[in-house]
């Protein structure tokens, strides 16, 4: 059993930036591949970012590219998500979830088992 604490959410100006952070309890984290989903209201979840266990291999989807950067450190058990130039539709609620699989072509992550609750991401205009 893991638990997944999602923290570092908040209102930015569009343009700004934040780091997103989830810490595991319970299974260390080093045993699985990690990803970041997003929801916004009214909207399906979305795949954001994942990451291989060693964190060697990272995909994203093609609306974070190249602002947003995933990375993990299997000692602390965490997994982060640094977002810059963010935009309005942004705007969602952030989750971690491990993942069984990975992809970049399409990008994407499959096989979500163990989710946090999620953080808040507000981007004002």
């Amino acid at each position: 059993q893991v638990q997944l604490v999602e923290s570092g959410g908040g209102l930015v100006q569009a343009g700004g930036s934040l780091t997103l952070s989830c810490a595991a309890s319970g299974r260390t984290l080093s045993t699985y591949p990690l990803g970041w989903f997003r929801q916004a209201p009214g909207k399906e979840r979305e795949f954001v970012a994942a990451i291989t266990r060693s964190g060697g291999n990272t995909a994203y989807s093609e609306s974070v590219k190249g602002r947003f950067t995933i990375s993990r450190d299997n000692a602390q058990s965490t997994v982060s998500l640094q977002m810059n130039s963010l935009k309005p539709e942004d705007t969602a609620v952030y989750s971690c979830a491990t993942v069984s699989l990975l992809r970049n072509d399409p990008p994407g992550a499959y096989g979500m088992n163990y989710w946090g609750k999620g953080t808040q991401v507000t981007v004002s205009s």
